[in-house]
């Protein structure tokens, strides 16, 4: 390809990469992991040759889906401590908008997900998450659709099992979730500091850095120093399946906030404007 077009391909990519990394995040439960997923689908797009692609989001993530599974594998050749620093609590029926059950998991959640085998795992979250048909997900793990859909189904039992148990870590972060908005209505720069990580990250996808969101912003000062005085118009949400908040101007989800909290403090924060993030946002009351 010309330089033209590595840098036309780039864009493209660009504008698929949250959607890619909450893939993986969901499948992999951890950020550096999915991290190293998205970079990986990357490098193979940019050693494809994408000119015949019909649809290049469908490619990537049944790439990106390829890539979790052989990372999935390979933890349970090689089991390691479970829950890192930068655990990110995959959430189910984030689709679905039930709420009541995605408030019912967390990290419990990500102990049952460690349990099933790989292809479960990556059968459950790629259609019941991300509603990817059967055939697609067949090809992923090398099994007929309707295995794919058994395995899916034996993975959606066990989850709501986890479910019936309940998550108390969900419940506190909405509190989180609540006073950071509070604090940032009210351009409460203390009550900021004291609920971000030192090192926590802000990120915005394309759609919102078009909206003039800064792509990334490092640092609890600087996060905090971004949001005082703002978030007047959002409203608490269930984002992806965990407590989040949207700015929805006239009812209609303009922009969400993807919160990931460890411990008691904020460590990322993620703007999404893409429309398929946001046609999985539940608005609160």
């Amino acid at each position: 390809m010309t330089g033209h077009d590595d840098d036309r391909l780039a864009r493209d990519f660009e504008t698929h990469r949250a959607h890619l990394r909450t893939v993986a995040q969901r499948m992999l439960g951890s950020a550096s992991d999915a991290d190293d997923a998205v970079q990986e689908s990357w490098l193979r797009l940019s050693r494809a040759n994408p000119a015949g692609v019909d649809n290049l989001r469908g490619w990537l993530t049944t790439v990106v889906a390829r890539v979790c599974l052989d990372q999935l594998r390979a933890r349970k050749s090689h089991p390691e401590e479970l829950l890192g620093d930068d655990v990110v609590p995959p959430v189910a029926y984030a689709d679905t908008g039930d709420v009541e059950l995605a408030d019912a998991m967390g990290v419990a959640l990500l102990v049952v997900l460690e349990s099933l085998a790989p292809a479960e795992r990556v059968a459950f979250v790629l259609h019941d998450m991300f509603d990817v048909p059967f055939g697609d997900i067949a090809s992923i793990v090398g099994r007929t659709p309707e295995a794919a859909r058994q395995l899916a189904s034996r993975a959606r039992r066990r989850v709501r099992g986890a479910a019936a148990s309940g998550d108390p870590n969900a419940r506190r972060h909405r509190e989180i979730v609540d006073a950071f908005l509070a604090a940032s209505r009210s351009g409460d720069f203390a009550a900021l500091l004291a609920l971000l990580d030192p090192n926590v990250v802000l990120r915005a996808d394309a759609t919102a850095v078009l909206m003039g969101a800064t792509s990334e912003v490092m640092g609890a000062t600087s996060v905090a120093t971004t949001f005082s005085g703002r978030a007047q118009g959002a409203r608490p949400a269930m984002v992806n399946g965990t407590p989040g908040a949207v700015w929805a101007p006239g009812g209609l989800p303009r922009i969400a906030f993807a919160f990931t909290i460890v411990g008691e403090r904020i460590v990322a924060i993620e703007l999404l404007g893409d429309p398929e993030q946001l046609g999985r946002v539940s608005i609160g009351p």
